[in-house]
């Protein structure tokens, strides 16, 4: 696996930004990108164990897209700052990823990895949505191009919850479990990138409290209304940065680098 892709034709655009919007810049597309890269690989977990063949493939798909995603923002990043995607996904350690807490916890059961996915799904596909209005257009071009397959994996997941929710006593007992673990979680979606306002001001990137309001207004009655979830009693928020991560992330980046970091020098693996 890769993630190096071809140049991307970023505008001149890039010229306007200052020195310190542009590292911020820099800060933000790396999150983005880290949260795609550490929940495909979750995702990719399933490979060959997914309940059906069909689902198997879904999901493996889900997860190349979410790479696809990563390679998007870290395309744009190297137009800013001549980073390498490669090196970056698999020569950084635990502490070096800014990743959501929420996608680096252990894959769980079935119903587990279709609740977290749908929740970050939700989160993505409104996030992606607002960014087509960048002022930044190459990461306008960007949003404008991820959103059509975030929508087809969020209308993809909120089936499966559904199913999950409204079907056996037992499917339902283990999507009520997924969902008191992870909703502590979710708040750290919407958590600003250390120096995000001026992004924000800028029109470079959507503004995280209107991202987060359209999100309860899809989330909220999907779970509770059309699945009849109880959702725990508030929404807790991020109270640690994106530099804090659980227990679980280095042994996933341990078996994660493993092999780029055994032949560091191969140009082809």
């Amino acid at each position: 696996m890769t993630l190096s892709g071809q140049p991307s034709a970023v505008s001149s655009q890039q010229g306007t930004l200052t020195p310190q919007l542009q590292a911020v810049l820099i800060r933000k597309l790396t999150a983005l990108a880290d949260d795609e890269i550490i929940l495909a690989h979750r995702g990719g977990e399933w490979t060959g164990h997914a309940p059906i063949l069909e689902e198997d493939i879904a999901l493996a798909n889900i997860a190349q897209d979410e790479l696809g995603h990563a390679t998007l923002y870290l395309d744009l990043r190297r137009a800013l700052d001549g980073s390498d995607a490669d090196q970056l996904a698999f020569f950084r350690n635990a502490g070096e990823f800014t990743n959501v807490r929420l996608v680096e916890l252990p894959k769980g059961d079935w119903a587990f990895t279709m609740l977290r996915q749908f929740l970050f799904d939700a989160y993505e596909a409104l996030w992606l949505d607002a960014a087509r209005g960048s002022t930044y257009a190459p990461l306008a071009e960007v949003a404008a191009k991820a959103v059509r397959e975030e929508r087809f994996h969020l209308q993809h997941t909120a089936l499966w919850v559904e199913r999950l929710a409204l079907g056996t006593e037992e499917s339902r007992r283990r999507t009520q479990n997924a969902l008191d673990e992870l909703w502590p979680h979710v708040a750290q979606l919407f958590a600003p990138v250390p120096g995000e306002a001026e992004l924000v001001a800028a029109g470079i990137v959507p503004d995280l409290g209107e991202v987060r309001a359209r999100w309860e207004g899809f989330v909220v009655p999907h779970l509770t209304g059309k699945c009849g979830l109880l959702l725990p009693l508030t929404l807790a928020d991020a109270a640690e940065g994106r530099d804090v991560h659980t227990e679980h992330l280095a042994p996933l980046l341990a078996e994660m680098q493993g092999v780029a970091r055994q032949h560091a020098n191969a140009e082809v693996w």
